[in-house]
């Protein structure tokens, strides 16, 4: 039988430690009170990626899983690792419509041309939009799903009884927001949603079908800087509830099942037929988890491109904290400069892409390694830019995402004319369009 690959979790900001078999720890455990300027990253062995095939991407992978290491660790079968997540999936397909599958990745010909690209180059969408709950979202919330069933099915839960669980917590405006309460329904788990006062109002008459308690949380004035949603969340959090969002301070475990697309990016871009490499990847980027877990994804599959994280005018803490990393050391030493590098953008502004839009990247540190790393960068989209992607992508290719969804594509028409055309891009389409 294969060895789980996990061994567990380091802090990259302290280095503190976490065993892969310690069940519901959410982040370092130096992260006490109010701090959570730190970043749990996993510790695992060097492997080529592997697939089963199986549609299901958390079967297909789930020997990389720290997740199947976790229950490994409790002394769970390969059978019954292999059970829950199967169970899961179809309590997960009866609210949400469809279960876990591998999403399409595919060059989008017409978007192609009209960028300019040449035969040779173009444009790639992985398109999330059919995913549960429409969003990539559901893919980081799963593992923590997993996790918590797991713990209950080895008999290391605190709580007696179904009954007894303590409510889930998360603090989001949308796509997020659905996907956890799309979870929480399958598994009949109570969940507190966090959201801002300008939360749509198909959003919000969603997240009432599915069974979800909202809290609309407005800016105060005695609060310190930084999303009041986030603020009410933590204080939830501090009261008993799980953190289920994906927000990697917040919850280690999203940043696990995260990785899974930029696995299925890696195999797909192999099964494409050609030796050519994947130039530059263009990621939106709100908390930071995507971002994270697509680079981090597609490294371990092998295929190491151009990263470029793609934030707003109206917002870009990250673009700053890159700015600012050439000040302490540069991308490799920012985990030791937190404070100097990343603080809650002062003013944030109004924008289409109303996702993205959160007062800080929460998971900054490996977005900046991973583009140092990659010869990538942030990019800064004009809301112009925003406005023509949400336009342009449904035209061009018939995938209807939200102005978030589309934000990647505005990250690259803000720097179309610095690429050749014969560069092979990819973006992901992710957020339907509500």
């Amino acid at each position: 039988m294969d060895l789980p690959l996990t061994a567990g979790w380091r802090c990259a900001v302290c280095g503190a430690s976490v065993d892969i078999a310690e069940p519901l720890v959410w982040r370092c455990p130096n992260a006490v009170g109010d701090d959570r300027h730190h970043s749990l990253e996993l510790v695992q062995a060097s492997a080529p990626l592997r697939s089963t095939d199986d549609a299901n991407p958390y079967l297909a992978f789930r020997r990389h899983l720290a997740w199947d290491g976790f229950a490994a660790a409790l002394r769970l079968t390969d059978a019954a690792r292999d059970a829950i997540v199967r169970d899961l999936d179809l309590q997960v397909a009866a609210v949400a419509g469809t279960g876990f599958r591998t999403t399409p990745f595919a060059r989008a010909d017409a978007l192609s041309d009209a960028l300019g690209f040449s035969a040779d180059g173009g444009v790639w969408v992985k398109d999330e939009t059919h995913n549960v709950a429409g969003s990539h979202k559901a893919r980081h919330l799963f593992t923590i799903l997993l996790h918590l069933v797991t713990t209950e099915v080895a008999g290391r839960a605190p709580w007696a009884t179904v009954a007894d669980r303590p409510p889930l917590a998360i603090a989001s405006c949308g796509n997020a927001a659905l996907a956890a309460s799309t979870l929480a329904a399958a598994v009949r788990w109570p969940i507190r949603v966090f959201v801002p006062p300008t939360a749509s109002t198909a959003v919000l008459a969603r997240l009432g079908e599915l069974g979800a308690q909202v809290v609309t949380c407005p800016r105060v004035a005695t609060d310190p800087p930084g999303d009041p949603c986030v603020h009410r969340f933590r204080e939830a959090v501090a009261g008993g509830a799980v953190p289920f969002g994906v927000q990697g301070p917040e919850n280690a475990w999203c940043l696990d099942g995260g990785r899974t697309i930029g696995w299925e990016m890696s195999v797909q871009w192999a099964g494409l037929g050609g030796a050519a490499p994947l130039d530059r990847v263009f990621v939106q980027v709100g908390g930071g988890a995507f971002a994270a877990c697509l680079a981090a994804g597609l490294r371990e599959g092998g295929i190491v491109p151009a990263l470029h994280a793609v934030q707003t005018r109206s917002c870009a803490p990250l673009e700053r904290a890159w700015q600012r990393s050439f000040d302490v050391g540069g991308p490799g030493a920012v985990a030791g400069h937190w404070t100097e590098c990343m603080w809650p953008w002062e003013h944030v502004g109004d924008s289409a892409a109303d996702g993205i839009l959160d007062d800080e990247t929460y998971d900054w540190i490996p977005i900046v390694r991973a583009m140092a790393d990659a010869h990538g960068s942030p990019v800064v989209a004009e809301e112009a830019h925003v406005v023509q992607a949400a336009e342009m992508l449904p035209r061009l290719t018939g995938i209807d995402a939200s102005p978030t969804g589309t934000a990647g594509l505005a990250g690259l028409l803000a720097v179309r004319e610095q690429l050749g055309a014969d560069e092979r891009v990819a973006i992901v389409a992710s957020g339907i369009r509500r």
